[in-house]
């Protein structure tokens, strides 16, 4: 099977819809064939600005308009950040993720600080990922400039439903936004959420958008609603271990060579849901206590489920080395 770009509706509604154990196989052999499944990336992520957005994404605690307990903190500074990322290289993380609860990026004296947040991750090796907001083809090459690996930005759910999630922007907002950050170079990590009150309509029209992009993400999060009090999603139900199993899978075969990563909702699920997640096509996960405000497992939970699974690490900036050596060796 060869990575493809022209998936339609139905054909992804026939892989999503296919029994469950078929699904997984089905999967994890693709999966085999284009990763080494043996690896998993590690990212870290750090909120270095909560809080106080403008923004009514209707899942999130740090929207200035909903009461969920979260303060308003500045921007950090750069040692601070710096200092967080080398513990975090130390437990093992070979990407690490600053997010700011920013509905977009300005340019100002905080922009700045953040390029040189980037430079300075940049030179300690690890793969360095950001998710602000919104971003100018301006703004993106000046995070590419500084060492930026990789850029996130979620697309949340299907074009259909944005709109019952977020009224502060549109979709067509978001498309433009990783449209900018493909022209700066840098890769791309656009994933979602489940568990938003969405139709599995909604979830196969999310993954559709996302596997006919001209070039697949290089990342794709699948998340599970953390419910929040306080936001307006707070009393929907806890997404079912199988409905994320089905998302990875699904995901894996229509985009067989992209990161797959097991996002938030990770805390409350065993080492044997976790399991069915790798085997399923998940080859990356965020490790550290938080992501962003929401609970996450420990460094020490996660190195105790890697010995027992024999998993490891991916190393940083892998796919960059891999081609290097070829031209090496031509």
């Amino acid at each position: 099977m060869d990575i493809r770009n022209n998936w339609t509706l139905g054909e992804i509604k026939e892989v999503y819809d296919t029994p469950l154990l078929e699904l997984i196989y089905k999967a994890g052999t693709l999966h085999r064939k284009f990763n080494n499944t043996a690896e998993v990336q590690v990212c870290t992520l750090l909120s270095i600005k909560t809080g106080g957005c403008s923004e009514d994404c209707a899942y999130c605690p740090q929207a200035a308009r909903y009461d969920t307990g979260v303060g308003v903190q500045a921007l950090m500074k750069k040692d601070e950040v710096l200092e967080y990322a080398q513990k975090a290289k130390n437990a093992g993380s070979t990407r690490f993720c600053m997010g700011a609860a920013w509905r977009e990026v300005r340019d100002n004296r905080d922009f700045d600080r953040v390029l040189d947040m980037v430079k300075g991750v940049n030179e300690m090796g690890m793969e360095v990922c950001c998710t602000l907001g919104m971003l100018t083809e301006t703004q993106a090459q000046k995070l590419a400039d500084a060492g930026l690996y990789a850029y996130n930005h979620n697309l949340d759910t299907s074009k259909e439903h944005y709109k019952e999630i977020i009224s502060t922007r549109t979709f067509e907002d978001r498309i433009e936004t990783l449209d900018n950050v493909r022209k700066a170079g840098v890769s791309v990590c656009c994933g979602g959420i489940i568990g938003l009150g969405e139709t599995h309509e909604d979830r196969i029209k999310m993954l559709h958008t996302l596997a006919t992009m001209e070039t697949h993400p290089e990342s794709v999060p699948i998340n599970a609603l953390v419910p929040i009090k306080g936001t307006p999603l707070a009393s929907n139900e806890k997404v079912d271990i199988w409905d994320m199993v089905r998302m990875i899978a699904t995901a894996r075969v229509l985009m067989p060579a992209t990161m797959v990563r097991l996002s938030a909702g990770r805390s409350d699920m065993s080492g044997a849901e976790q399991a069915l997640c790798f085997m399923a096509g998940a080859n990356s996960i965020f490790a550290g206590d938080k992501l962003l405000t929401t609970p996450n497992p420990s460094f020490d939970e996660d190195n105790t489920m890697f010995q027992l699974l024999g998993l490891q690490p991916r190393k940083a900036f892998k796919e960059e080395k891999a081609y290097l050596s070829e031209m090496v060796e031509v």
